[in-house]
C-alpha cells in the first residue's frame, strides 16, 4: 500500500484529531499555554526566516538541506525543529500517538479511495510485549520478517505514528519477490513510564516471539531508526553477549535466541552522549534535549555510556563480531545530521576491525530522512527512495534463493 504524499488537508485534518487528544491528555489550559507560546514563531520567526534563507540569501549561503529540499520539505522541517527544541515531550508524544496516527492514516486511505487496508495488519500484545503484525498471509510462515523498533528520543513514537511507513515498506517487499513478507513493529514502553532495561526487555521479548513465528533466524532482518535502532543494537549486543546461538530447539521445546540474518539501521542513535553530537543549520534535532532524553532513559541506575544502553561505547571488537548478523548490518544517514559524526565514528571502528557493514551517507540529507521523506516529498521516487535502498540491501543479504 503506497498512498500519495501528504497535502495541506491531511495537514488540517492531522490538527483536527490531535487538538481533542491535547486536551485530554494534556490539559485545556496547557494545551492553549502551548499553542500561544508558539504563536510568535508561526506567525513571524517562520515566514520571516522562510522567505529570507529560501529566497533572498545566495545559494552558497543555504544550509545543505535547504539547497535541495522543496518548498514544503523546507516549510515543515522548519517547524519540526521548532517543535523538537521547544515543546515539552509529554505535548509531542501526543502526535505520535495511537489516537491520533491511526484515525490520520484511516482519512489517508480514505482519501485514496481504500475504506480498508489492503494488507493485514493486526495488533499483538503480550503481558511482556506488545506491537504491531504485518503480514500477507498469517496461515503461512513469513519468507522474510522485518522487526522494526521505532524512533522518538525513547519519551515520544508509537508502531501506529509508523504504520504507513512500513506498509509502503511490505509493499516494495512484495513487488521485489517476497511471497509472504511480515513485519513486526515493536511498540516499546516511553519514557518515562519505564526506563532502560525496560525497552530492550520487550525487545527481547518481541523478538523470541518473531523468531518462533519465522523459526529461522536468517530470514529475520532486525530494524529501526534514531532511538529505535538504538534499541536494536543493543538487543545485538544483548545476544551476543549471553553466548545463546543454536538455531534449534533445546531438549525442553524452548527456542533458543540466535542472531538475526541482518541488521537494517536509519539514522542509528549510537552514542547517547557526546561531545560530537552538535546542532546544525539543516537537522531539525537539538543536541541538548538528545542528551536531556538520554539520561532519562538511563534512569537512576545505568550509567548512561553503558555499552548495552550506548552501543556506540562499545569498543570491545570481538564483541561486535559476534553480535553482526551473518549477512552484516546496513547503516543509511544524512550527512548533515546531529547524529553524524558519531555515526561515522563508529562505522570507521567496525570496518578497522573487519565487522561486516556497509552504509550510505545522504549528502544533504537530515536524520531518518527515509523515514520523512515518504511523506514530504512530492515525487514517488523521491518519496520511495530511501525504503527503495534498503529494500535492495535486504534483497541481496536474504536472497529469494533461501526461501
Amino acid at each position: 500500500m503506497i498512498l500519495g504524499p501528504v497535502s495541506y488537508l491531511d495537514c488540517a485534518v492531522f490538527c483536527a484529531f490531535l487538538a481533542p487528544q491535547l486536551i485530554i491528555h494534556v490539559g485545556f489550559l496547557e494545551t492553549v499555554l502551548v499553542a500561544l507560546q508558539c504563536l510568535p514563531f508561526l506567525l513571524f520567526e517562520l515566514p520571516f526566516k522562510f522567505i529570507r534563507e529560501r529566497y533572498v540569501v545566495g545559494y552558497n549561503r543555504q544550509s545543505p538541506f535547504v539547497q535541495k529540499a522543496s518548498a514544503f520539505e523546507d516549510f515543515v522541517i522548519r517547524c519540526v525543529r521548532y517543535a523538537f527544541e521547544k515543546i515539552p515531550p509529554k505535548v509531542g508524544r501526543v502526535f505520535f500517538s495511537k489516537p491520533v496516527a491511526l484515525p490520520f492514516l484511516r482519512f489517508r486511505m480514505l482519501r485514496h479511495g481504500l475504506l480498508r487496508s489492503p494488507v493485514h495488519w493486526h495488533e499483538y500484545n503480550d503481558k511482556r510485549f506488545k506491537g504491531i503484525w504485518i503480514i500477507k498471509d498469517p496461515m503461512t510462515k513469513p519468507d522474510i520478517c522485518v522487526f522494526y523498533a521505532h524512533g522518538g528520543g525513547f519519551s515520544m513514537g508509537s508502531a501506529y505514528f509508523y504504520l504507513e511507513f512500513l506498509l509502503t515498506w511490505f509493499s516494495l517487499l512484495s513487488d521485489n519477490g517476497y511471497r509472504n513478507p511480515a513485519i513486526f513493529a515493536l511498540d516499546y514502553t516511553l519514557v518515562p513510564e519505564a526506563s532502560f532495561p525496560t525497552q530492550l526487555e520487550e525487545a527481547i521479548a518481541g523478538y523470541e516471539h518473531v523468531l518462533s513465528t519465522v523459526q529461522d533466524p536468517n530470514k529475520i532482518c532486525v530494524s529501526g531508526d534514531s532511538a529505535g535502532a538504538t534499541v536494536v543494537l543493543s538487543l545485538l549486543l544483548h545476544l551476543s553477549n549471553i553466548g545463546r546461538h543454536l538455531e534449534k530447539m533445546d531438549s525442553s521445546g524452548a527456542w533458543r535466541l540466535s542472531k538475526p540474518g541482518m541488521a537494517v539501521l536509519i539514522s542509528p542513535w549510537v552514542k547517547l552522549v557526546s561531545d560530537k553530537h552538535q546542532n546544525t543549520t539543516s537537522d531539525y534535532l537539538d543536541a541538548g534535549n538528545l542528551h536531556q532524553y538520554a539520561r532519562q532513559y538511563a534512569g537512576q541506575k545505568v550509567s548512561v555510556n553503558d555499552p548495552l544502553l550506548s552501543p556506540g561505547d562499545c569498543r570491545d571488537a570481538s564483541w561486535w563480531k559476534s553480535a553482526a548478523p551473518s549477512k552484516g548490518m546496513f547503516v543509511t544517514y544524512g550527512a548533515e545530521e546531529v547524529f553524524a559524526p558519531e555515526v561515522a565514528d563508529l562505522l570507521e571502528f567496525l570496518e578497522e576491525n573487519d565487522v561486516k557493514v556497509h552504509s550510505r551517507e545522504e549528502k544533504g540529507g537530515i536524520h531518518a530522512w527515509p523515514v520523512a521523506c515518504l511523506f514530504l516529498s512530492t515525487s514517488l521516487d523521491d518519496r520511495q527512495k530511501g525504503l527503495k535502498s534498503i529494500v535492495e540491501e535486504i534483497r541481496n543479504g536474504i536472497s529469494l534463493d533461501q526461501n
